[in-house]
């Protein structure tokens, strides 16, 4: 499910540096957050897709 999330962020930040809108670096944030914690399933040795 993070994995899918983490998609999804990836496609809107894309979206929004294409077409120059942004809601105030709010996706930029998630993207991070999304990106840290599928990060660390992988360090702690968890399946990040389950």
């Amino acid at each position: 499910m993070l994995v899918t999330i983490a998609v999804i962020l990836v496609i809107l930040w894309l979206l929004g540096l294409v077409t120059s809108y942004t809601i105030g670096g709010f996706i930029h944030l998630l993207l991070v957050i999304a990106v840290i914690i599928v990060l660390i399933r992988l360090i702690r040795g968890e399946n990040p897709i389950a």
